[in-house]
């Protein structure tokens, strides 16, 4: 009978147990997993969500929506915010060399700026890799480069299976931070009461079964013959009598989110405009 206290007192202590992201990076260190190094990026990327997360909640109070009259990489306007947290830079951004270390960074602050008027979900989106001298992609010599921003765009040029870790945080109704260092993927919510991201889900895995199919059909007369059939074989009901249904927020953190949870489809499809 003891034992069984013993034993039920143990099942509580875990079920209540609290782990932060900087414990399980910690863990995953000491583990052998990552390094130090890898360590400290990982939580300097989460510190700039939190930063962001702020911006985003405090958007319509300090001015930052609307639109700011500039135009990203891509041809959209850009939003205020988007401006702030420093969306997007034209060339890769060389770290001075007494501080650089041993990682490449990639990191979008803001997706789905188009959403911050109306409150609806964004986030950032990131990925480190290892330095890699060999670029696939052809950038030529482009003499508006510096030789540091050349070495940055060869190193950034890799394929994501060359990813050693990945990731997005999303700022919605919970700010959640997702997490893989190649072994499982991991979320961590944002507890406002101790600003601290706190471990909540764990190797999750995207169910295989959905009935959701998230695509921008505003385009959907500028895409190729294949692609309309499949999502019109999605929106018929079939024997079943229950066709998919289409849920679709244009955040690409919020939509891929809903699918790693649910499952179901998500696609961003090329059209005669792209």
């Amino acid at each position: 009978m003891a034992v069984n206290t013993a034993s039920e007192a143990e099942t509580k202590k875990s079920r209540f147990e609290i782990q932060t992201l900087t414990g399980w990076l910690l863990n995953q260190e000491q583990a052998g997993v990552i390094d130090a190094e890898l360590t400290i990026v990982i939580s300097s990327i989460s510190m700039a969500c939190k930063q962001i997360a702020s911006l985003v909640q405090r958007a319509s109070i300090s001015n930052l929506t609307g639109v700011q009259s500039a135009v990203s990489v891509q041809g959209e306007d850009q939003k205020k915010l988007d401006v702030v947290s420093n969306e997007e830079e034209d060339v890769p951004v060389a770290v001075e060399e007494s501080y650089s270390g041993n990682y490449i960074v990639v990191f979008d602050p803001l997706d789905g700026s188009s959403n911050i008027d109306a409150a609806v979900s964004t986030g950032s989106i990131f990925g480190i890799y290892s330095p890699n001298d060999e670029c696939l992609a052809d950038i030529g010599d482009d003499p508006a480069l510096h030789q540091s921003e050349q070495r940055c765009v060869v190193n950034v040029c890799q394929p994501g299976d060359s990813l050693l870790a990945a990731g997005y945080c999303m700022y919605s109704s919970s700010v959640i931070f997702v997490l893989t260092i190649g072994k499982g993927v991991f979320a961590f919510t944002l507890d406002p009461m101790y600003g601290e991201f706190v471990l909540t889900q764990e190797n999750i895995q995207i169910p295989k079964a959905g009935k959701i199919y998230a695509f921008n059909e505003g385009n959907y007369q500028l895409w190729d013959d294949n692609l309309k059939k499949y999502i019109d074989d999605l929106k018929d009901p079939g024997p079943s009598g229950k066709p998919y249904s289409a849920r679709y927020i244009g955040s690409l953190v919020g939509d891929f989110h809903r699918t790693l949870l649910y499952g179901r489809i998500y696609g961003y499809a090329r059209d005669k405009g792209s």
